[in-house]
């Protein structure tokens, strides 16, 4: 190497850890078999900030989720406008991490614009039984759709399911579902998946910021939780259940205490106060 190529190596080196360390901070952790959801466990969330330096957040953040959407910390406002989705469709893997199925889109799948910042569709993952709460009540299945800027910031979309009428996404994923059920880390070809056919439902939407919910607990994630409460059949729950968990009975965090923090619920003009 020449003395030109050795003065040029730690500009790029600097370059290397200014561009990808803020992306490796902010992602969810892959490889889940580290921690657990099991309160009774020693890598337990209880204990998730003692598992590596770098998930010390998870113990010691003050902007934690989930939380409880409690209406007694409720905003209620028109000012934070629709949720503004711009999807396509694109190729898509799915893979078993070990505590949850996570669907991932090669190169993203459209974005969301939140205060004049598009954020990249990049993956989806559920969580039984849901994370977040309203008013204290939990129900069945949560659907976390996440979203990255080009400076690495995080915004999730968050769905809340009940026991009802079949979901359509969940439809045309259990057959993967239970190919990928004895393995792990294993990414399986989709094919090509529309994340505008997620059926939404509804204008309303609460916000808060938050966290990620599995370490490294990031910080500073603009949360989107839709107001409407979809269903999901019975039989759908069991096949995603089934197919991860590593026997545990769940693969949800524990509420997290709501601090300080004020929640928005955002209600267009023309709808009526419900």
């Amino acid at each position: 190497m020449d003395s030109k190529s050795l003065r040029f190596a730690p500009i790029m080196i600097v370059l290397f850890i200014i561009l990808c360390v803020p992306y490796a901070i902010s992602q969810e952790v892959d490889d889940e078999h580290e921690f657990t959801y099991d309160v009774d466990s020693p890598n337990g969330p209880d204990h998730w900030g003692e598992i590596h330096p770098e998930w010390s957040m998870c113990n010691q953040g003050d902007l934690q989720s989930p939380i409880d959407l409690t209406h007694k910390r409720v905003q209620t406002t028109s000012s934070l406008g629709r949720l503004d989705r711009d999807y396509k469709y694109a190729n898509a893997t799915l893979i078993n991490r070990g505590h949850d199925m996570m669907l991932r889109w090669a190169g993203g799948a459209g974005h969301i614009t939140i205060n004049g910042t598009e954020y990249q569709l990049n993956q989806l993952h559920w969580h039984t039984p849901t994370e977040h709460t309203v008013n204290g009540r939990r129900y069945n299945l949560e659907l976390h759709l996440v979203h990255q800027s080009t400076d690495a910031k995080i915004a999730v979309v968050g769905i809340m399911y009940k026991i009802g009428r079949p979901d359509s996404t969940l439809s045309l994923m259990e057959p993967y579902f239970k190919a990928l059920a004895s393995t792990k880390g294993v990414e399986m070809s989709v094919g090509i998946v529309d994340p505008r056919e997620i059926k939404i439902g509804s204008r309303k939407y609460y916000r808060y910021i938050g966290s990620l919910t599995t370490p490294p607990c990031y910080q500073n994630v603009i949360w989107t939780i839709v107001k409407k409460v979809r269903t999901v059949s019975r039989e759908q729950l069991h096949s995603i259940h089934g197919a991860v968990h590593d026997d545990a009975e769940a693969n949800s965090r524990p509420i997290q205490p709501l601090n300080s923090r004020w929640i928005k619920l955002y209600r267009p003009d023309d709808q009526p106060n419900k």
